[in-house]
Protein backbone atom coordinates (compact mmCIF):
# COMPACT_ATOMS: atom_id res chain seq x y z
CA UNK A 1 0.00 0.00 0.00
CA UNK A 2 1.18 3.40 -0.78
CA UNK A 3 0.74 6.76 0.54
CA UNK A 4 -1.41 9.53 -2.17
CA UNK A 5 -0.62 13.16 -0.47
CA UNK A 6 -2.49 15.76 -2.27
CA UNK A 7 -4.10 12.70 -4.80
CA UNK A 8 -7.14 12.37 -2.94
CA UNK A 9 -9.27 12.78 -5.75
CA UNK A 10 -7.41 10.34 -8.12
CA UNK A 11 -7.07 7.95 -5.56
CA UNK A 12 -11.25 8.00 -4.64
CA UNK A 13 -11.65 7.75 -8.80
CA UNK A 14 -9.68 4.70 -9.26
CA UNK A 15 -11.33 2.87 -5.63
CA UNK A 16 -13.46 -0.08 -5.99
CA UNK A 17 -15.27 1.17 -2.95
CA UNK A 18 -14.38 4.37 -0.46
CA UNK A 19 -14.87 4.30 2.88
CA UNK A 20 -14.25 7.75 4.63
CA UNK A 21 -15.69 10.37 7.08
CA UNK A 22 -18.87 12.39 6.76
CA UNK A 23 -18.14 15.14 5.48
CA UNK A 24 -17.53 17.11 1.52
CA UNK A 25 -15.74 13.72 1.18
CA UNK A 26 -18.78 11.86 1.03
CA UNK A 27 -20.19 14.43 -1.69
CA UNK A 28 -16.91 13.97 -3.44
CA UNK A 29 -17.67 10.12 -3.69
CA UNK A 30 -21.13 10.59 -4.68
CA UNK A 31 -19.63 13.29 -7.33
CA UNK A 32 -17.47 10.37 -8.57
CA UNK A 33 -20.24 7.85 -8.59
CA UNK A 34 -18.33 5.47 -6.13
CA UNK A 35 -19.78 3.25 -3.94
CA UNK A 36 -19.38 4.42 -0.18
CA UNK A 37 -19.60 3.87 3.16
CA UNK A 38 -19.85 6.18 5.86
CA UNK A 39 -18.45 6.05 9.21
CA UNK A 40 -17.72 8.65 11.66
CA UNK A 41 -16.50 8.99 15.65
CA UNK A 42 -16.74 12.03 18.03
CA UNK A 43 -16.53 12.51 21.73
CA UNK A 44 -19.04 11.30 23.74
CA UNK A 45 -20.67 14.30 25.01
CA UNK A 46 -21.33 15.62 21.09
CA UNK A 47 -22.55 12.68 20.14
CA UNK A 48 -25.31 13.27 23.06
CA UNK A 49 -25.68 16.62 21.91
CA UNK A 50 -26.22 15.66 18.16
CA UNK A 51 -28.32 12.96 18.93
CA UNK A 52 -30.66 15.44 20.82
CA UNK A 53 -31.11 18.00 18.39
CA UNK A 54 -30.41 16.42 15.13
CA UNK A 55 -33.58 16.73 13.07
CA UNK A 56 -32.50 14.14 10.26
CA UNK A 57 -31.88 10.17 10.74
CA UNK A 58 -28.61 10.64 8.38
CA UNK A 59 -25.63 12.81 8.42
CA UNK A 60 -23.31 11.77 5.16
CA UNK A 61 -23.81 14.70 2.35
CA UNK A 62 -25.04 11.54 0.16
CA UNK A 63 -28.16 10.53 2.29
CA UNK A 64 -28.83 14.24 3.32
CA UNK A 65 -29.30 14.94 -0.55
CA UNK A 66 -30.86 12.15 -1.43
CA UNK A 67 -33.41 12.23 1.39
CA UNK A 68 -33.26 8.57 2.22
CA UNK A 69 -30.14 6.36 2.74
CA UNK A 70 -28.28 5.27 0.05
CA UNK A 71 -24.95 4.86 1.96
CA UNK A 72 -24.55 3.08 4.83
CA UNK A 73 -23.59 5.13 7.87
CA UNK A 74 -21.78 3.50 10.94
CA UNK A 75 -21.52 6.09 13.69
CA UNK A 76 -19.98 5.91 16.64
CA UNK A 77 -20.73 2.93 18.58
CA UNK A 78 -21.97 0.98 15.57
CA UNK A 79 -18.10 2.27 13.39
CA UNK A 80 -16.70 -0.90 14.59
CA UNK A 81 -14.00 -2.66 12.43
CA UNK A 82 -15.76 -5.35 11.63
CA UNK A 83 -19.16 -4.04 10.96
CA UNK A 84 -16.74 -1.59 8.52
CA UNK A 85 -15.32 -4.38 6.60
CA UNK A 86 -18.66 -6.07 6.33
CA UNK A 87 -20.07 -2.94 4.85
CA UNK A 88 -16.99 -2.79 1.87
CA UNK A 89 -17.25 -6.37 1.26
CA UNK A 90 -20.75 -6.21 0.59
CA UNK A 91 -20.71 -3.35 -1.82
CA UNK A 92 -17.37 -4.83 -2.96
CA UNK A 93 -19.00 -8.08 -3.89
CA UNK A 94 -22.34 -7.04 -4.87
CA UNK A 95 -22.63 -5.82 -8.68
CA UNK A 96 -26.18 -5.33 -8.30
CA UNK A 97 -25.96 -3.04 -5.10
CA UNK A 98 -22.90 -0.86 -6.83
CA UNK A 99 -24.88 -0.95 -10.27
CA UNK A 100 -28.06 0.83 -8.62
CA UNK A 101 -26.04 2.81 -6.04
CA UNK A 102 -24.17 4.24 -8.96
CA UNK A 103 -27.54 4.74 -10.93
CA UNK A 104 -28.88 6.36 -7.60
CA UNK A 105 -26.49 9.20 -8.03
CA UNK A 106 -27.36 9.78 -11.22
CA UNK A 107 -30.77 11.08 -10.31
CA UNK A 108 -29.08 12.74 -7.32
CA UNK A 109 -26.74 14.76 -9.41
CA UNK A 110 -29.64 15.13 -11.93
CA UNK A 111 -31.44 16.69 -9.46
CA UNK A 112 -28.49 19.26 -8.85
CA UNK A 113 -27.90 20.23 -11.79
CA UNK A 114 -30.55 23.55 -11.69
CA UNK A 115 -27.77 25.86 -13.82
CA UNK A 116 -27.98 28.22 -11.01
CA UNK A 117 -26.04 31.11 -12.67
CA UNK A 118 -28.41 31.57 -15.03
CA UNK A 119 -31.73 31.42 -12.11
CA UNK A 120 -30.14 33.65 -10.29
CA UNK A 121 -29.35 36.46 -13.23
CA UNK A 122 -33.22 35.96 -13.35
CA UNK A 123 -34.26 37.00 -10.35
CA UNK A 124 -31.27 39.63 -10.08
CA UNK A 125 -32.26 41.36 -13.67
CA UNK A 126 -35.83 42.54 -12.89
CA UNK A 127 -34.45 44.17 -9.40
CA UNK A 128 -31.31 46.02 -12.03
CA UNK A 129 -34.43 47.22 -13.99
CA UNK A 130 -36.16 48.91 -11.34
CA UNK A 131 -33.48 50.45 -10.22
CA UNK A 132 -32.52 52.31 -13.44
CA UNK A 133 -36.37 54.32 -13.30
Amino acid sequence: MSMMFGHAHEAMAAADVVLATSGTATLEAALLKRPLVITYKVAPLTAFIHRTQTYLPYVGLPNILAGEFIVPEFLQEEATPENLAQAVTNLLFDPVARQGLEARYGRMLAELRQDAASKAAAAILPLLDGART
